[in-house]
Order: C-alpha cells, then sequence, then structure tokens
C-alpha cells in the first residue's frame, strides 16, 4: 500500500513529494479508467457480443462437419444396400428392368417433346430448374430409389 503524504515523516523533501504525487495521479488514473470501464455497459455488452458471436461460429463449424460426416456415412450406407438389392435380383428381372427403362426413357422423350410445344414458357423455366436441381442430386435421389426398391422386395417377400 503506498503511503500518503500525511503519513509521511515531516522532512520528507520536495522532490520525494512531487514522486509522492505523481505516484498518486498515475493510481487515481487507473482508478478512473477501471471504474469507467466499468461503467461502459455499451461496450461490455459489444464484447459479450463478440465472444458469444465467436463461441456460436465455433459450435456451428463443428456442427456442419460432424453433418458433412453423417451425410457422407448416410450415402455410402444407401450405395451398399443398393448394390446388395441389385445383386439380389434375377438376370431376367434386371432384363425385364431394362427394357422397361428404355421404353420409359422413349416415352418420356415424347412426352417432353410434347410438352415443349405446349406448356407456357415460365412453367418450362420452372421445371427446368426442377430437372437441373434433379441431375445434381442424381446419387441421392438414385439412392432413395433404390432403397425404396429394397424395402419394396423386403414387404413383397413378407407377404
Amino acid at each position: 500500500m503506498t503511503q500518503r503524504p500525511q503519513d509521511k515523516p515531516a522532512d520528507a523533501g520536495p522532490e520525494e513529494l512531487r514522486e509522492q504525487v505523481e505516484h498518486t495521479r498515475a493510481e487515481l488514473g487507473e482508478t478512473v479508467e477501471a471504474l469507467a470501464a466499468k461503467a461502459d455497459v455499451k461496450a461490455r455488452a459489444q464484447e459479450k457480443a463478440g465472444a458469444v458471436k465467436e463461441q456460436a461460429a465455433v459450435k456451428a463449424g463443428a456442427v456442419k462437419e460432424q453433418a458433412a460426416v453423417k451425410a457422407d456415412e448416410l450415402k455410402t450406407k444407401a450405395a451398399d444396400l443398393v448394390h446388395q438389392a441389385q445383386d439380389k435380383v434375377p438376370d431376367p428381372v434386371k432384363d425385364k428392368a431394362a427394357q422397361a427403362a428404355e421404353a420409359a426413357r422413349a416415352t418420356a422423350a415424347q412426352a417432353g417433346r410434347l410438352w415443349h410445344e405446349t406448356a407456357p414458357e415460365p412453367v418450362q423455366h420452372k421445371t427446368a430448374q426442377g430437372a437441373r436441381l434433379a441431375r445434381e442430386n442424381r446419387t441421392l435421389l438414385l439412392a432413395a430409389a433404390g432403397a425404396a426398391a429394397l424395402v419394396w422386395l423386403a414387404c413383397r417377400r413378407k407377404g
């Protein structure tokens, strides 16, 4: 603890008193700054908000990373299920499915031509966007279709 001027012996010199005054001024300045910082609620709230925002960003990054890992795991499992289902399907069924797929492609092409000739422009635009999304997510759609086929086969065997 610092000695106060009144606690000093009377024989203190002017230089010593000046140093004491300077030291007391410095301490007082630090105390005033600390009190001002505590009283500045807005700045403290902004600091706290910044810290919370940073924590949220870190947690969001971790959650996003976990979600990506889980999505990859699910894609892998779905692909495995599709392959298992394809392996269990007999060759005559595969041939029949290929023929049906070819017939479906031909019918789809014919329907596409008819659609292009008769559908209004805004509807064609929205449909094109949907088709583009389906193409971009083809793997996921195929995995879902394979899983649905597997479920259908499993239900059919039970019945």
